[in-house]
């Protein structure tokens, strides 16, 4: 294959890709009611039956067989991700299949592609070892959208459990002027926008739940659930248990917060004692050879300077 060829290709297949991405940035806009309400209600994906066929936009209803292709059991695969989802933000209802799709989609594109770079080449390894190759790029494909969920679910952890002392206190001060436990949820989602735009979204969702008719309870325990941090789950706990005994919420929240901030600290600590394990292989691979070549170099061109003349004159 010639390299004008593989560029038409390439040319090709962008113009599709970006085609399909323009045509369904025009038709999946949805309505300001319908995106809040995909945000409060927990939906399976388009290929599950939630989605009607009706509803379904042009790239769904593309991306929908391409996704039971890497689904070996389908309602055990999405409900295992379903979680995942949650915890990374992510409330689109046809968030399953576009995850799988692009699984199945990676596995193969990513396999093209890397034959493609090796006919261009030239490259003269084995048929074996292309194989292995196209074998190992597929592999990447398809696990590479495992990782990018596993990195937004991190970051977005990290960062609700970072701000979440701070809503804490912010609910002692609400609670403590007299509002109720719902209104100073509402209150700390407004004031936490600018620290932490993922906490305050989920703080809002508490309070959309309740408009809608959910119960206390069944609202704290959907913020456990969708954030999936073992902090903002204790802190649930101990609301619902300071609710059913009677107990000061307040006190209760202050206690939590205090050991929130304390878990943060060891935290801190933990990841400062792992610094030097860490900047052990840089520093061995970078700055050491370097290092040891500024300060045995001299030495070395001296002593073969000295060396020389007597291996000469022993000749």
């Amino acid at each position: 294959m010639q390299t004008s060829e593989v560029l038409i290709l390439s040319m090709l297949f962008a113009g599709v890709v970006a085609a399909v991405l323009a045509i369904h940035s025009i038709v999946a806009r949805r309505s300001r009611l319908r995106s809040r309400l995909d945000k409060v209600l927990f939906r399976d994906s388009g290929f599950s039956g939630t989605v009607d066929a009706e509803e379904q936009t042009p790239l769904q209803r593309v991306a929908a067989p391409v996704a039971k292709i890497a689904l070996s059991n389908p309602d055990e695969d999405i409900s295992r991700f379903k979680a995942k989802f949650y915890n990374a933000g992510i409330r689109n209802r046809a968030a399953s299949m576009y995850f799988f799709a692009t699984k199945t989609l990676l596995a193969v594109a990513l396999p093209m592609l890397v034959w493609l770079s090796l006919q261009v080449g030239g490259s003269a390894a084995t048929l074996q070892a292309k194989l292995i190759v196209l074998l190992v790029a597929a592999g990447i494909g398809y696990y590479l959208p495992n990782l990018a969920l596993g990195t937004l679910i991190a970051r977005r952890q990290r960062e609700l459990f970072e701000a979440f002392p701070d809503a804490i206190d912010l609910k002692i001060v609400c609670i403590e002027a007299g509002l109720s436990l719902d209104q100073a949820i509402q209150r700390t989602a407004k004031e936490m926008e600018i620290r932490s735009p993922a906490l305050a979204d989920e703080l809002a969702l508490i309070g959309i739940e309740l408009r809608i008719g959910a119960t206390r309870e069944r609202a704290l325990r959907n913020l456990a659930t969708r954030t999936g941090v073992d902090e903002i789950q204790m802190f649930v706990a101990m609301l619902l248990q300071a609710d059913r005994f009677g107990t000061s919420i307040a006190d209760s929240m202050r206690v939590h917060a205090d050991a929130l901030r304390l878990r943060r600290q060891y935290r801190a600590e933990e990841a400062a004692t792992k610094i030097p394990t860490k900047l052990l292989f840089p520093l061995l691979l970078t700055i050491f050879p370097a290092l040891l070549l500024v300060l045995v170099g001299p030495a070395a061109i001296g002593l073969a300077r000295s060396v020389m003349p007597l291996m000469s004159g022993g000749n």
